[in-house]
């Protein structure tokens, strides 16, 4: 099965923007081997471009990108899709203003996300970037859309971008799959730097009227416009 012609374009664009951005998650080293991956929504289709299964960073190119319907069933590609594809469809069918899904097993947030711990917010790059604590979603196994399902519940009640799956790793969202990328950028550095605080005394939260602020300056104020 193909992709009609009419969405060939933006899949070719997609397919290109999806490859490249694997290459963002080996440069701030939040994968190894195979693990992890990068989606994005085909907008205006039911449709997903989502990293192959168990293929090498070093190998991943734009045309072994896979195309897969909303359901997580292969619509274009030679390759077998990766294992979170379910997983992924699921969060795109319950959310539709998401357009990026990323998947990592970085370190310091998986650590969070081993002991089944919200990363609390204390420091303003948390307040900015997820709007208060980086949230724990529950235990689910990999193969169908339940663990889909603990995202679209944990981050349906929350501001943040970013989800730790309990036992397993980081889940972020975004209106495109550079912005979920860079979610999972910033999703590791406050767990990192927040562990590092822990290890010096106790940090100190942020009061929630200066989170709103916070968040509401960065979502909306800051950067060029």
């Amino acid at each position: 099965m193909t992709v009609v012609d009419d969405v060939q374009d933006t899949v070719l664009r997609l397919r290109r923007e999806v490859c490249a951005l694997h290459e963002q998650l080996t440069r701030y080293q939040l994968v190894v081997w195979t693990a992890g991956n990068v989606s994005a929504r085909v907008p205006g289709r039911e449709l997903l471009v989502i990293k192959p299964s168990g293929v090498s960073y070093d190998d991943l190119a734009p045309e072994n990108m896979v195309v897969c319907d909303l359901h997580g069933r292969v619509v274009e590609g030679e390759h077998a899709p990766s294992s979170d594809t379910e997983a992924q469809a699921y969060v795109y069918r319950e959310m539709p203003h998401v357009g990026g899904v990323v998947h990592t097993h970085s370190t310091y947030a998986t650590a969070w996300a081993a002991r089944g711990e919200a990363v609390p917010c204390v420091l303003t790059m948390c307040a900015d970037e997820f709007g208060g604590e980086i949230p724990v979603g529950p235990f689910a196994v990999i193969g169908d859309d339940s663990i889909g399902r603990g995202i679209v519940e944990t981050l349906r009640g929350s501001r943040s971008p970013a989800v730790l799956m309990r036992n397993h790793g980081v889940f972020t969202v975004g209106p495109t799959a550079k912005a979920a990328v860079k979610a999972a950028v910033m999703c590791e550095d406050v767990a990192r730097t927040v562990h590092v605080s822990r290890q010096l005394g106790t940090p100190l939260p942020i009061e929630q009227r200066y989170v709103d602020s916070l968040f509401d300056r960065y979502q909306n104020v800051y950067g060029q416009r």
